[in-house]
């Protein structure tokens, strides 16, 4: 490793970092984190944090599961690789979808795709819901539906179904066939309403509108986040997506759960489908998958879906889509290990209670500071807070006031992640009542400096 001097003098030089710009990166260089401990990570200065972001949503077993590192290693001495494609397998891999197979039963999947990531998972559902309808017989299927600020991620596919324009465009023309439908979020909508389960009928109807004005017969899937995180953690009424399963199974259309972030365990359940009580077609997954040590993700197949592609014949059938590190052995080996540790240390039960600790520790301080305009989340570790610099208009917080409460939380004991005008925190599952309190202290702090 090059000294203190080298690494500071080179950040963001030859490297770009993903969403951000390199201009703004080099004139104001990144954190650069050298370490991390249980739930708390240390920049390349020695000051020591509380990660609340939890890497990137995804660091839920914290950094210290000896098992996940000890599996991977092993593996990396057995067999560091070998290709999944069709003709070949390896042990790990086959393990490893048993696994996850059996940690999502009770959701229907009986089918697991490896992927190297969330962006992958969410291709590999999309382009398998438009062959699901043509071997079928309904190849006039393309076309998809979803929800404004929902974020699936960064490939063409992904982008297209996103709903933040951010992420859309510059990088327009986009896939066509992708139209989307309001947020289930109280504090911005459409239609003004402040009533979550109103709100709900509102989208729903909205939604039965869309599908009749596109016609039902060109309709593959409605994909969604369970909780939309990326977005500003919006939770959605617990009638939304049981609304949402009705509709789809009306029109013939696929329901894709999004599981990227709240699959294995973040919402209080081991999906946050489960947790509103539906039964998806298809399932992108990836992040808490391996807790972030092993870049894996997977697309998971209910019954209903695997028996239509399985008794087709070849032509049709074939899945002719994948990815040189699919089932990767030592991401497999990562996989078995972090979900056995998941299970063993009942991460969903902590993260309930810690992720209530959370959510009215902030709604507490939004008594305190008139700047913070809405508080989301009260479902598992996924907390949100947007934070206006005028109430009653609901203006956005500017970006520099942005910057210095990110800045003022970090030096007084907490990693926060700015997502536009709104604080996202989604920290480890391991996380503890202390730690929590770090935080909420470290946001009170922020808030203050304004």
């Amino acid at each position: 490793m090059k000294d203190q001097n080298f690494l500071k003098e080179n950040n963001a030089r030859q490297l770009w970092h993903p969403m951000g710009h390199p201009g703004e990166a080099q004139s104001a260089p990144p954190k650069i984190i050298t370490g991390a401990e249980g739930v708390n990570i240390t920049d390349i200065d020695g000051h020591k944090t509380v990660d609340a972001v939890g890497g990137l949503w995804c660091v839920n077993l914290g950094y210290s599961n000896t098992k996940v590192k000890e599996a991977i290693s092993s593996q990396l001495h057995e067999l560091p690789y070998y290709s999944a494609f069709a003709g070949t397998s390896n042990p790990t891999a086959i393990e490893a979808a048993y696994t996850v197979q059996e940690f999502f039963a009770e959701d229907g999947i009986e089918r697991v795709f490896f992927t190297s990531g969330g962006s992958d998972s969410v291709e590999t559902v999309l382009r398998l819901a438009r062959q699901y309808h043509r071997i079928r017989g309904e190849a006039t299927r393309t076309k998809f539906l979803s929800l404004k600020k929902g974020y699936h991620g960064t490939h063409f596919g992904g982008a297209s179904v996103n709903g933040n324009n951010r992420f859309r465009i510059n990088y327009e023309p986009l896939l066509p066939g992708c139209h989307h439908l309001p947020a289930p979020n109280t504090y911005r909508n459409p239609y003004n309403e402040t009533d979550p389960a109103q709100l709900a009928q509102l989208i729903a109807q909205a939604m039965e509108d869309e599908i009749q004005f596109q016609d039902p017969s060109t309709i593959a899937a409605f994909i969604m986040e369970p909780i939309l995180g990326a977005g500003g953690v919006i939770v959605p009424h617990e009638t939304f997506m049981p609304l949402m399963r009705e509709i789809c199974d009306r029109y013939g259309i696929l329901l894709i759960a999004d599981e990227v972030i709240t699959g294995f365990g973040r919402t209080g359940d081991r999906s946050g489908a489960r947790h509103w009580g539906v039964k998806p077609d298809m399932m992108s997954t990836a992040k808490g998958i391996t807790s972030g040590y092993f870049p894996v993700g997977a697309a998971l197949i209910s019954g209903k879906v695997a028996e239509v592609f399985e008794n087709s014949d070849a032509a049709r059938g074939g899945i002719y889509h994948g990815y040189t590190y699919s089932a990767h052995p030592v991401g497999a080996a990562a996989v078995t290990a972090c979900l056995q540790e998941t299970l063993r240390l009942d991460l969903k039960t902590n993260a309930a209670a810690r992720g209530t600790q959370l959510f009215e520790g902030v709604q507490k301080l939004a008594q305190k500071h008139d700047i913070i305009g809405d508080v989301r989340g009260g479902h598992g570790l996924m907390t949100g807070i947007e934070l206006v610099s005028d109430k009653a208009a609901k203006t956005p917080m500017d970006n520099d006031t942005m910057k210095k409460i990110h800045q003022t939380a970090y030096e007084a004991g907490a990693m926060v992640r700015l997502g536009a005008h709104n604080i996202l925190m989604s920290p480890p599952l391991t996380i503890s009542e202390a730690e929590i309190d770090t935080v909420l202290s470290a946001l009170d702090t922020g808030f203050s400096a304004v």
